[in-house]
């Protein structure tokens, strides 16, 4: 097993004192990594490297900042097997959602070699005789990426990939869940030609985080800040973000709620549902964690999604094809555990699945939901799945808006001018007719309101949030003042 070494300014260190952590198989306990466990110092040393190489990659144009791009997709496409295989043995995910991950990744360094053209101004009409007035967007200078273990390879790309191609330069601290996975994605950048200091890689030990975080935040040269995570963290980062006037692109928690209206095609929104809801066991922002459905047609959808929930194969995803993998540690099992208890206690009835002793969670449905039990309002972020009926599309709307969170959410019906209607009254970022709420393209303008965060990843959008819009003028003839 290799050592994840930190990664500044270009070349591959120890931390200070040779500190390491290790990341052991939610499975089995083996140790599945060890990385370097930076101290602050290490922190900071990034962030300089990442200032000092600032000015030259925010000098270099559109189409060589494009090639390196080109080429580190090429270069991560090619580690495929190598990064499917960290990733489940950090995460224990299915094989299935860890390349869907590289899939998504790659995808994503592409679109952002091809927004290198698309920083684009505007000539602004100005009241001045003369002035040419222009907004113009410039890199920011040096952004920090913070990304999560759930999707490592997507979450990780999307830290880097836009700021690189706006001409910031970039300290990725990676999850102390899985460094290894998050290496490999540093590895594919060195490996396609990037300057030195262009990309900075820093790993932790679970331990450290917050200090690490609390001095990368406060250090001058960070411009902007960049984090996917839960939204109690995410609230965190918020507020040093505001002690030091950083703008902060915040992709937090969701509770996405799936609406099956009276009239919907069941099938579809069946495969939809159990899409949404487990793949990668749940543990995914998007994930379908409210399936609120017309009562006329509850029982038989109902009994269609128990069907599909009860096929889908739970397993080692070292040992043959899964769709529910392990979750990513006993946390999560009590956490679940719990929601259950406390919703079955209320009333509840349990469709499919149950309790679980381990982190192979079963496909887990919960009927007759109401908002008295915790299942209602809260994350479970995992393979456990509530099931709300409601009277009509008012009631389904409203169900839908009682919650906290709004990152994703889905419609079905056969009528798309009723799903549009329904869906354009959702609190939500995202909004999906007659798909799952899990679905993510690069180019995409990607985030959610309310306590699922703020800003957008993706195309243009990405682009607004890691560039400053500056007012330019020339002033093209002789200017009247009036003393």
């Amino acid at each position: 097993m290799n050592e994840t070494l930190l990664f500044v300014d270009g070349e591959h260190i120890a931390a200070t004192g040779e500190r390491k952590f290790e990341r052991r198989n939610p499975l089995d306990g083996q140790v599945a990594s060890q990385a370097a466990a930076a101290t602050v110092a290490d922190a900071l040393g990034a962030v300089h490297s990442a200032a000092q190489a600032f000015p030259t990659w925010a000098a270099v144009g559109p189409g060589r900042r494009r090639e390196f791009l080109d080429a580190a997709a090429r270069s991560l496409e090619a580690k495929s097997g190598v990064l499917v295989a960290a990733m489940m043995a950090e995460t224990g995910a299915s094989q299935v959602w860890a390349g869907f991950n590289v899939h998504l990744a790659v995808e994503s360094l592409r679109e952002a070699a091809a927004m290198t053209t698309q920083i684009t101004g505007e000539v602004i009409p100005s009241d001045i005789p003369g002035s040419l007035a222009l907004g113009m967007r410039q890199p920011a200078g040096v952004v920090l990426g913070i990304a999560p273990w759930n999707a490592p390879v997507i979450l990780g790309v999307r830290a880097i990939a836009t700021p690189l191609a706006c001409g910031n330069t970039v300290v990725f601290k990676g999850s102390e869940v899985c460094p290894a996975t998050h290496g490999l994605i540093v590895e594919a950048l060195n490996e396609a030609g990037l300057p030195r200091g262009v990309v900075n890689f820093i790993t932790n030990a679970p331990e450290d985080a917050s200090a690490i975080v609390e001095a990368l935040i406060a250090a001058p040269a960070i411009r902007r800040v960049n984090f996917t995570g839960s939204t109690r963290v995410g609230k965190i980062i918020a507020r040093l973000c505001a002690d030091h006037l950083k703008p902060a692109v915040l992709e937090l928690g969701g509770k996405a709620p799936l609406l099956v209206l009276a009239d919907a095609d069941l099938d579809a929104a069946v495969q939809g549902t159990a899409f949404g809801a487990f793949i990668n066991s749940g543990q995914v922002c998007m994930s379908t964690e409210r399936i609120i459905v017309d009562e006329s047609i509850a029982a038989e959808f109902v009994e269609r999604l128990r069907q599909k929930a009860l096929s889908l194969p739970v397993g080692d995803p070292r040992k043959g094809p899964v769709v529910l993998g392990s979750v990513s540690d006993m946390t999560t099992v009590h956490r679940c555990n719990a929601l259950i208890d406390d919703a079955l206690e209320k009333g509840a009835t349990l469709v499919c699945g149950g309790r679980a002793k381990d982190t192979l969670m079963p496909a887990t449905l919960l009927d007759h939901v109401t908002p008295a039990m915790k299942i209602f309002h809260e994350e479970s972020f995992g393979p456990v799945k509530p099931i709300v009926r409601v009277h009509g599309d008012e009631e389904a709307i409203a169900c839908a808006n009682d919650n906290a969170y709004g990152l994703s959410a889905s419609v079905f019906s056969r009528d798309v001018a009723r799903a549009m209607q329904v869906a354009n009254r959702i609190q939500s970022g995202i909004c999906h007719v007659n798909g799952p709420t899990v679905h993510d393209e690069a180019q995409m303008p990607f985030g959610g309101v309310k306590e699922s965060g703020v800003g957008r990843f993706g195309g243009r959008a990405g682009i607004a949030e890691f560039t400053d819009l500056r007012w330019i003028t020339v002033q093209t003839t002789p200017r009247h003042y009036p003393f």
